[in-house]
């Protein structure tokens, strides 16, 4: 059977300057120079080196692989001074046989290399392109005969189930063998009972009464084990989770889940963190999750670039529905077709599997800054096709820069279209994302329309009594939303909308907010310590857990003789108590206003239901001047 042993302690780092380092896995060199500003952070090649001792295998009967789970952007892999493999594309699994090439005791090398090419994406884009050995590395000891590990870093197998209209279910599963043997499937409900068995490599057994993976409410999963035997006796196994569910998407009606409707309302997610960039732990994933949840989504694009799997994972278990794409971004690059193709094809076969995922999306605001237009456009309609060729049960989309405009071609390939439009933010007029989303349907009344970003900056320091677009508030962040969250619910037939972003991200070419190097149009700061109003404001639209929340709580000097206290809660009925004294009480939805005398100071509470919320403000002469931003020169972007 399988063994697994890591290799992920005392690897010898020679860094930037070509000194030396002892470090553990998961690395990056761009931690801290990728999240400070300046535009400047290093791009270059790097090397990892360490050594291990041969893990114990029969060396007859069995095989050693390598296994690398994110080396970002390229890799050159050296055992023994001879050459592995080679390894473009910084966010997918990918292996290598190394059986022949172990010794006794063994030297590996990896050359890794974020330095700006031609022909590897990202080159250009929104946030840091972090360098650095930064997911797990492995050595998997397995039996010669096995279920492939050869094939784009999957699992070997796929599983492809199917909604019936007889409500049953059929699930296909086939099985890719690196060796011979015989195969044997058997389905596992979540109790551990089998419930379905077949044996062959390409197989469909049928479920009668399939439990659906339901969304949030009820994510059922459902385990899939494969088992290669020989001569009765296993000798490879693989296991994966099988989630039974039917989608489809009515461009008048919106997205529809196991054939009711189910509106999609979720958030993006980059998956950096403060001082530690890409290099993180499962722990940390986790939190994500906890996060978002907590906030009431119920769909997650995972932008740029494929995740780890083990969010992939989580999303399954959660009950997400989720946007996977490659970081397709920003620039075409006439010499990175087949990178493209490469990354599609370690995106789709690597996460096949996973139920949460609903659509491929294909790039990112491309039209930015492409000059080939045509072989753009023809790069699109291949990766189209290819998505639908390797999984015909899913869609396509993309995310259209909002200059790209309704009439452009490249909006017009994919099965669904998003947009990228911050109407309101960097452009002046919230209203024209009423007018955009009501031409768009006009138009093309049968183009399933989203909004895969839409956002504005919001620091959690920065605040005013009068807010306006551009002053980076935690007040304009939060009226930026309040409007945005009433558009959508004017245009229900929306396919989704996605937040941009869940939390704030590095991105080394901005200086905006006063803190360089950062995008603050998080819901939640960048370490996940502060959840700006914006984030109790999605949690009163989308969550069913009862809670109360007292706005602007950080803006505690106010000059003003009485302030505007706004309240945000998912529950009908708010009161506001002002040193223990009922001064109002208002019934309505998601967001109650009230006005409060200020001299000297109070101490609030807000009380609706059980929940109860506090603050303290208190009257001042003169403004803050902390609370008010100070915009210096800067050789990064000031786009607002």
């Amino acid at each position: 059977m399988r063994k697994i042993v890591r290799l992920m302690k005392n690897w010898q780092f020679i860094g930037p300057e070509g000194n030396t380092t002892t470090v553990d896995l998961p690395h990056t060199w761009n931690a801290i120079d990728g999240q400070d500003g300046g535009n400047d952070y290093w791009r270059g090649t790097c090397t990892y080196r360490t050594s291990f001792a041969a893990p114990a295998f029969e060396e007859v009967s069995q095989q050693v692989w390598l296994q690398f789970e994110g080396v970002n952007a390229s890799a050159k892999v050296v055992l023994n001074d001879t050459e592995v493999c080679v390894h473009d594309g910084g966010y997918s699994t990918f292996r290598a046989n190394i059986t022949t090439l172990l010794r006794e005791e063994n030297i590996l090398t990896v050359e890794v290399d974020n330095r700006v090419n031609d022909h590897v994406y990202p080159q250009k884009a929104d946030f840091t392109f972090y360098g650095g050995i930064y997911r797990d590395v492995s050595l998997l000891v397995v039996h010669k005969d096995h279920i492939a590990l050869g094939h784009y870093g999957d699992t070997g197998v796929k599983v492809t189930p199917i909604l019936c209209k007889d409500h049953t279910a059929d699930i296909r599963v086939e099985t890719r063998l690196e060796g011979e043997g015989t195969v044997r499937v058997t389905l596992n409900d979540a109790e551990g009972n089998t419930v379905a068995a077949a044996e062959g490599k390409d197989v469909t057994m049928t479920l009668a009464h399939p439990h659906l993976w339901d969304g949030v409410k009820d994510p059922y999963l459902y385990t899939c084990v494969v088992e290669l035997e020989q001569g009765g006796e296993v000798v490879d196994t693989v296991s994966t989770r099988v989630g039974v569910r039917s989608f489809r998407v009515d461009p008048k009606k919106g997205f529809f889940l196991n054939g009711r409707s189910y509106p999609l309302h979720g958030v993006s997610r980059h998956q950096d963190r403060k001082g530690l960039g890409n290099a993180i732990s499962r722990e940390m994933h986790e939190e994500d999750m906890t996060l978002i949840r907590e906030l009431g989504a119920n769909t997650i694009r995972l932008a740029h670039y494929q995740h780890d799997q083990y969010f992939y994972d989580l999303c399954d278990e959660y009950g997400m529905v989720v946007w996977a794409e490659i970081p397709y971004i920003s620039e075409h690059l006439p010499n990175g077709r087949q990178n493209t193709i490469d990354q599609m094809e370690e995106l789709i076969y690597q996460n096949y599997n996973h139920p949460c995922i609903v659509c491929w999306g294909v790039s990112n605001e491309i039209t930015i800054s492409t000059k080939d237009k045509a072989d753009m456009l023809d790069n699109h309609h291949m990766l189209n096709d290819l998505c639908h060729k390797m999984d015909p049960n899913r869609l396509t989309t993309l995310a259209c820069y909002a200059m790209c405009g309704p009439f452009n071609p490249v909006a017009h390939i994919t099965d669904l279209v998003s947009w990228n439009l911050y109407l309101g933010w960097y452009v002046p007029g919230l209203f024209l994302n009423d007018l955009w989303l009501n031409f768009f349907h006009l138009v093309y009344p049968n183009r399933a329309l989203g909004f895969s970003e839409y956002g504005a900056e919001g620091m959690p320091n920065l605040h005013s009594e009068h807010p306006r677009r551009g002053d980076h508030t935690e007040e304009y962040q939060a009226h930026y939303h309040e409007y945005m969250l009433r558009c959508f619910e004017r245009h229900p037939w929306m396919w989704a909308n996605h937040v941009w972003n869940m939390f704030d991200f590095a991105a080394d070419a901005r200086d905006q907010g006063g803190e360089p190097g950062m995008n603050h149009k998080g819901l939640v700061t960048f370490d996940r310590k502060t959840k700006k109003d914006s984030f109790y404001l999605y949690k009163a639209w989308w969550s069913d857990e009862a809670f109360v929340h007292i706005c602007s709580k950080r803006f505690t000097d106010r000059t003003a003789s009485e302030i505007e206290v706004k309240v945000y809660s998912n529950q009908k009925t708010v009161a506001l108590f002002a040193d223990g004294q009922k001064i109002a009480e208002q019934t309505g939805e998601h967001v109650f206003t009230f006005k409060v005398p200020l001299n000297g100071e109070v101490k609030l509470q807000a009380v609706a239901g059980e929940c109860i919320d506090t603050a303290s403000f208190r009257k001042v002469d003169t403004p803050n001047p902390g609370y008010k931003l100070v915009k210096t020169k800067s050789k990064s972007a000031n786009w607002v």
